[in-house]
């Protein structure tokens, strides 16, 4: 491809590339709905596991440091931050991403919540020891100075909370209630039998689910936030009595609160334990259901996990079930255990993208991240080194004309610089609109200030410009792997950013330089 490509070339390649990725998409339909088929099933969900045999392991326990956190999250970022809005507990949870390509969630704890490192350092390896699959395991932690951090699996599909209380497409249908509630259980119980049975605030927003759509509990709740802070963040009312008297955790005091849990899944709402508690003795069992399940329930299973319910809420500790009990009442209440959970929940589920086949650049890191400040950084630091050789002008070309056209571009290069990419943007196709002189950079720039601003489609066909006028450039492919991610076309985008570093091993091998 020439200099002169046209925006209509550009144009006719993004539409094959959406037309491409919906014959994939109803062709994964087609092949999920055959999968679905009742006579052909295939799905078992293998109840109740040794801990022995807890599936694929999960990554190994580590301590990070800080600017490999730092890096994972985009410093921090508060775009990043994924807790629930509706939490008070007084510690943020960010999402972020390995150089490894490994999703992590990271807790980061106020300053100084734990003043001694050692302390924090044995508690965290203490529940770093854990593995089950029910758990969305803890694999290491940071010490920095004053920074706390802990670093654990990354559960995709938010919490139950969100599910339950703030849903915007279905409710949770109740066999997937009853399987949540079986699977915390068991998640309990491994915890008890492997000497951490304290487990601090348990409420519907420490139930997270993973890229499959099984519920998992959270292993934050393993640690307190902080060494010497208090254990619950809640409300008073969903308090275990016994914490009030006396401010201590008790392996009773969890079932309490998994008691609080189970009224969760049965309500569709936060009820408080003693007023519910008084409408199963005024035997209004229906009255306490949720309604938008509209009556879709079995009312004999209904019932077990009211009783099961108001068991583990019991002002008494030593008169409520143990963990052990709570796995046997729940485990024959599991309807529709040949469905996936994810089919339940009414989610997608992704596939796993594929690791890039040449090594990354610090560019291609930042676009596998889709980190789109660490790639402004690049591209400010850059400048325009690569765009030489792109232009060869005569003198009678220096006109007036050519005065504001350079004129637009340096005003569109401080505003980008600045992080003002809709002015950027106007700059920029002043510049281009001109078309005296092509910039593959200001192609790449305006690219990322569309991706800034959530203009994906418009982001691809500026990369792909960028690709015509310098057909070997490697930001061009990156560029165009960023917004075909954001357009959810992510075998595209796999094979763009292996095409790009494809393109630096070859620089790096003797080609064009840097």
């Amino acid at each position: 491809m020439g200099s002169c490509c046209s925006s209509e070339l550009a144009e006719t390649q993004l539409e094959k590339q959406k037309q491409k990725q919906k014959q994939k998409q109803k062709q994964k339909q087609k092949q999920k709905h055959q999968q679905h088929q009742p006579q052909r099933a295939s799905f078992s969900l293998h109840h109740a596991p040794p801990p022995a045999a807890v599936g694929a392991a999960p990554a190994a326990f580590a301590e990070f440091s800080l600017a490999e956190l730092k890096a994972a999250t985009g410093g921090f970022s508060s775009d990043n931050i994924v807790s629930e809005s509706g939490e008070k507990a007084p510690n943020l949870v960010y999402k972020g991403r390995l150089q490894n390509r490994t999703w992590i969630a990271v807790k980061k704890f106020t300053r100084m919540a734990w003043p001694d490192p050692k302390q924090f350092a044995e508690e965290a390896w203490g529940v770093g020891k854990l593995r089950h699959r029910r758990l969305a395991n803890l694999i290491g932690y940071c010490c920095d100075g004053d920074e706390r951090l802990l670093v654990a699996e990354y559960m995709p599909n938010d919490t139950l909370a969100k599910h339950l209380f703030h849903w915007e497409n279905q409710t949770i249908e109740w066999a997937m209630r009853l399987r949540v509630a079986f699977y915390i259980a068991e998640a309990l119980e491994y915890c008890s039998d492997e000497g951490r049975p304290l487990y601090h605030d348990l409420n519907a927003y420490r139930v997270l689910f993973d890229e499959d759509g099984d519920p998992c509990l959270s292993c934050f709740g393993l640690m307190k936030n902080s060494r010497d802070g208090k254990s619950y963040s809640t409300n008073l009312a969903y308090t275990p009595p016994e914490y009030l008297r006396n401010g201590r955790v008790t392996p009773e005091s969890v079932i309490f609160s998994f008691g609080t849990v189970l009224l969760d899944l049965l309500s569709g709402k936060r009820i408080p334990p003693s007023h519910a508690l008084d409408m199963i003795r005024g035997k209004n069992i229906l009255l306490l259901m949720d309604s938008h399940l509209e009556g879709n329930f079995s009312t004999e299973e209904a019932t077990a996990l009211v009783d099961l319910a108001s068991r583990c809420l019991q002002y008494e500790p030593r008169e409520r079930p143990s963990t052990k009990d709570l796995v046997a009442t729940l485990a024959p209440l599991q309807p529709k255990s040949e469905v996936p959970s994810h089919v339940m929940l009414g989610i997608s589920k992704e596939e796993e993208t594929p690791a890039p086949q040449h090594p990354l650049s610090p560019m291609g890191e930042a676009c596998s991240r889709m980190d789109l400040t660490a790639i402004h950084q690049i591209l400010v630091m850059t400048h325009y080194r690569d765009d030489e050789g792109t232009n060869e002008l005569s003198f009678q070309e220096w006109t007036q004309q050519m005065k504001d056209m350079l004129d637009a571009r340096k005003r569109g290069d401080y505003a980008f610089r600045d992080k003002d990419f809709k002015t950027a943007i106007d700059c920029y196709t002043q510049f281009i609109d001109v078309g005296t002189m092509v910039s593959p950079t200001v192609y790449a720039r305006r690219s990322l200030c569309h991706l800034m601003c959530d203009q994906a489609d418009a982001a691809l066909r500026d990369g792909m410009q960028a690709q015509c006028v310098y057909p070997d450039w490697p930001t061009a492919f990156y560029m165009q792997a960023v917004a075909l991610a954001k357009l959810n076309m992510h075998s595209d985008a796999t094979d763009m950013l292996n095409e790009a570093a494809g393109l630096e091993e070859k620089r790096q091998r003797g080609g064009k330089g840097t």
